[in-house]
């Protein structure tokens, strides 16, 4: 049972992903799957509680980035001193990582895809983009800097993540994707020895 939930979300993600979540219908996820949609409706009661399990798979998995490169995982508000504690080191070593994790993880991808279609269509959809891919990564390297005292905090985080937002569709593209993730990874090095400089 679990799996047969689980080929349902994968593959809702996947369509989504593919042709947007509005085009997509309960029908066509569960014709993908070759089940019917009585069976689709016994793991989740519509597309919306398909979207909703989505989301909260990924904000378990947004938190668990943070954890596993000893970041804070919550607001600065929440964790100040957390927020204080992180070094550039340490922030860039992550941001190299969520990289890999938005181009390379099958799930996180997709989601990435899917926002960046979806974003011009509807408002929710333009604010999760925003959360997840555009502000919410920019406010958070801002957070980061600030609390460490470094100056021009805003300066620093966009000079952090623009490239790793450039570099998604870059990669996105790339014969060679290989090329773009060592780019990104000499783009946060030079990065970070500007840190170490006086």
């Amino acid at each position: 049972m679990a799996d047969t939930k689980e080929r349902i979300l994968q593959t809702a993600l996947r369509l989504f992903a593919a042709s947007g979540y509005e085009a997509v219908s309960v029908s066509d996820i569960a014709g993908a799957l070759h089940i019917t949609k009585g069976a689709l409706y016994r793991h989740y009661q519509s597309k919306r509680d398909i979207f909703d399990s989505i989301l909260r798979r990924m904000e378990q998995r947004d938190a668990a980035q943070a954890i596993a490169h000893h970041l804070p995982e919550g607001t600065r508000q929440e964790m100040e001193s957390a927020y204080g504690a992180a070094r550039p080191e340490e922030i860039i070593s992550f941001s190299k990582a969520m990289f890999r994790y938005w181009t390379e993880d099958e799930f996180a991808s997709l989601f990435r895809k899917m926002l960046t279609l979806e974003q011009f269509r509807s408002a929710e959809m333009g604010g999760l983009y925003q959360q997840y891919l555009v502000s919410g990564p920019l406010d958070y390297l801002t957070d980061l800097f600030s609390a460490r005292g470094l100056p021009k905090p805003r300066e620093k985080a966009a000079a952090c993540y623009g490239p790793m937002f450039l570099l998604y569709s870059v990669y996105d593209g790339a014969e060679d994707r290989e090329s773009v993730t060592r780019l990104l990874d000499q783009c946060m090095e030079n990065l970070l020895r500007g840190f170490r400089s006086p």
